[in-house]
């Protein structure tokens, strides 16, 4: 078979080819014969063009919308998190990329092609790690490794044999190289997965919930290898529905509901659209009393805590901070916390859906106006409205149908 010293790798024809990747998520594992060519050259973040690019996708499974005109882009050299629940969309919308599944309607481009044109080509470039990835459970560690490396073209030999093992190292997994895959844990399978998705050195790698299964532990450990993945100028897509695991991973979120795009962009970006203003947490030795809390000018909503001596204060700028504290000490309050408050993911993920449940976000994304709108929480009669979108307990009522949800909504 002939090779070249480079590290990427492009589809031969055969009589039957079968590619590998073309069944993205798939628990059978294929075969296919490759031969490699020129490296791709890392792209420039400022300037390169998306890497993924979806227009108005849409797919049907039977009478079911697993798509509906979902709108995404993945900026090259960057971490872009799908985010949504059980059933938005978000394992269709990979195979989408890979071409493992051809829209209905809408327009799909991976690295500029149409993955349903040219998929071979696509898929070469991606490196793909399914929830369930598929294994052979009777082979060992390195056997594993080394049947990938054949399929991709990478062929046998020394050189090969110590890809397999960086590989392995780069995930904590070549002690276990010699033991059968059968008695691995779930998180060295995840890693054994991982491991293989980069021996071909691919431009995308797409990750669909890898932490699924994994303790604590583990979670933490995969992760931050897949934030070192950018560091090699690589691109990444992960779906998942955990919030707390991109937490701080996250270049790019975009929020997946009903197989469509809710809103999209970098945790600052969502920030600035989606959370209201300044929020200071304020403690005191004693229950603050609202009367005295509405009178201080700035304040624009009061949200209760679960603390009865804590409240939340939602102000209308950050410059309004030290005039609460003097407010309230003035008024003989004994402060003990005052606490600024910045939004989580999980805080930015239950804003925008809380939103657009009630009917804030417009169909184009941005915040649905109505006559004479306000400074958030204000009402008519004058009184503050003491439910946020920052409530979790309203929210997620609200959102899943729980007793209690009926008043809120």
């Amino acid at each position: 078979m002939p090779k070249t010293n480079t590290g990427s790798i492009v589809a031969r024809s055969s009589a039957h080819p079968v590619d590998p990747l073309r069944l993205a998520g798939s628990t059978t594992p294929v075969t296919s014969r490759w031969t490699q060519v020129t490296a791709t050259p890392t792209p420039d973040p400022a300037t390169a063009p998306p890497v993924v690019e979806l227009s108005g996708v849409c797919r049907r499974f039977g009478q079911v919308d697993a798509l509906a005109g979902l709108d995404l882009e993945v900026p090259a050299n960057r971490i872009t998190v799908l985010l949504g629940p059980n059933g938005a969309g978000k394992t269709t919308a990979i195979r989408m990329i890979t071409g493992a599944l051809d829209p209905h309607a809408g327009r799909v481009r991976t690295f500029g092609l149409d993955p349903s044109v040219h998929g071979e080509e696509v898929r070469r470039r991606c490196g793909v790690v399914s929830a369930k990835p598929a294994l052979y459970d009777r082979l060992d560690g390195h056997a594993n490794l080394a049947y990938s490396a054949e399929l991709y073209g990478l062929g046998r030999g020394d050189r090969i044999d110590q890809r397999i093992r960086e590989a392995a190292a780069r995930f904590g997994i070549e002690h276990a190289l010699d033991k059968r895959v059968g008695g691995f844990s779930t998180g060295m399978k995840t890693r054994l997965a991982l491991a293989r998705s980069i021996l071909h050195q691919p431009d995308l790698l797409l990750f669909d919930e890898p932490t699924s299964g994994l303790d604590p532990e583990s979670s933490h450990a995969v992760l931050d290898m897949i934030r070192e993945m950018t560091d090699d100028g690589r691109t990444v897509v992960m779906c998942t529905h955990l919030l707390l695991e991109a937490e701080g991973l996250a270049d790019k979120v975009i929020v997946m509901e009903a197989g469509d795009d809710l809103v999209s962009g970098t945790p600052t970006e969502l920030t600035r659209r989606f959370w209201p203003g300044t929020v200071v947490l304020v403690g005191a030795e004693a229950p603050l009393d609202t009367a005295v809390l509405r009178a201080i000018p700035g304040v624009r909503q009061i949200e209760p805590d679960t603390d009865p001596n804590q409240v939340r204060l939602h102000l209308d700028g950050d410059h309004r901070t030290p005039d609460v504290i003097t407010a309230l000490v003035a008024n003989g309050l004994r402060l003990t916390r005052i606490e600024p408050i910045s939004p989580t993911l999980e805080d930015l993920y239950f804003a925008v859906r809380t939103k657009r449940v009630a009917g804030e976000i417009a169909e184009d994304g941005g915040r649905r106006l109505a006559d004479g709108d306000g400074a958030d929480g204000d009402r008519s009669d004058g009184a503050t409205d003491m439910t946020s979108v920052t409530d979790r307990t309203r929210q997620v009522a609200a959102l899943t149908g729980w007793p209690g949800s009926e008043g809120s909504r």
